[in-house]
């Protein structure tokens, strides 16, 4: 890596340095423009990396325990990444503690805890207050052309919404696991589709019960043909299937991802009575 910013390589949502999603995170951007930043992404070709620097004035949070955060994927900066946080919260554990911690993002102020469960550092973010919307039934045309998918491999259970809980998705739930299985698509075309839309990720879900999932999330925006852990979407996910009632008010959903990778993780989703925002947490490791 040339540059003299240390750069560390950490995956998020798996205990596994080969499972989850890896992320490259900076502890000290100081200096680091944002061409600089972006050059560091694209070089290490993760979907994202974060940058941490010193927080803003009343973020809050103890002293040495805040920062400002900005995640860069190979091609532009995004204005929040859940895997990123969690693998920067993980570094930080391990060099500073378990305990409280506080980003500055550009989407708000994201509170993340790290504990230690069994021997192994958990991350626990908690997302910006989230929300959906509906998506064109010509924009839903166009997302299923370029994914290659009919509207019988849409399951009629989980609509179609744009969903945000940082950055914004579009959630699309699968018939079968089989057609979650079989991911395919016009890179060019979807990409497109989602700048236009001003989309992170698409969220395709296949429900296994009433509070599994297994999910996959193309990434063309950002360079890479898909997401292998998506913490971002994740809690998006979670305040969808609340609103519309698919899940109970206060729950706690497992998905899982990047199994049709090789790089299998594991994301739980908590929601709770009374509070609009969304836990998302899972296990982080280095990478060596």
């Amino acid at each position: 890596m040339t540059t003299k910013h240390e750069v560390l390589r950490y995956t998020a949502f798996s205990g596994d340095p080969e499972g989850g999603n890896p992320a490259g995170v900076v502890l000290d951007a100081a200096g680091l423009d944002d061409a600089g930043m972006l050059a560091i992404a694209a070089e290490l070709g993760y979907s994202e990396s974060a940058f941490l620097s010193a927080p803003p004035e009343g973020l809050g949070g103890e002293p040495g325990r805040a920062f400002t955060i900005r995640y860069f994927s190979p091609k532009a900066e995004v204005p929040f990444c859940g895997h990123a946080t969690v693998a920067t919260a993980i570094a930080l554990g391990e060099r500073i503690g378990t305990g409280d911690l506080v980003f500055a993002t550009r989407a708000g102020a994201v509170p993340v805890t790290v504990s230690e469960e069994r021997g192994a550092l958990r991350a626990t973010l908690t997302t910006v207050e989230p929300h959906s919307e509906d998506i064109a039934d010509a924009d839903l045309a166009e997302a299923l052309a370029a994914l290659d998918w009919s509207a019988a491999d849409l399951d009629p259970a989980l609509p179609p919404r744009v969903a945000f809980a940082g950055a914004r998705h579009l959630v699309l739930g699968a018939a079968t696991r089989e057609r979650l299985a079989d991911l395919a698509y016009d890179f060019d075309r979807l990409e497109a589709l989602m700048r236009r839309l001003d989309l992170t990720t698409v969220q395709l879900v296949w429900r296994e019960s009433e509070t599994v999932f297994h999910v996959r999330d193309p990434f063309p925006v950002g360079g890479v043909v898909e997401d292998p852990a998506t913490g971002a979407a994740a809690g998006a996910f979670g305040a969808y299937a609340r609103e519309l009632g698919l899940v109970p008010e206060s729950a706690v959903l497992t998905l899982h991802q990047g199994q049709d990778m090789g790089r299998p993780g594991t994301l739980t989703v908590e929601l709770c009575a009374g509070d609009k925002r969304v836990r998302v947490s899972g296990r982080g490791t280095r990478i060596t």
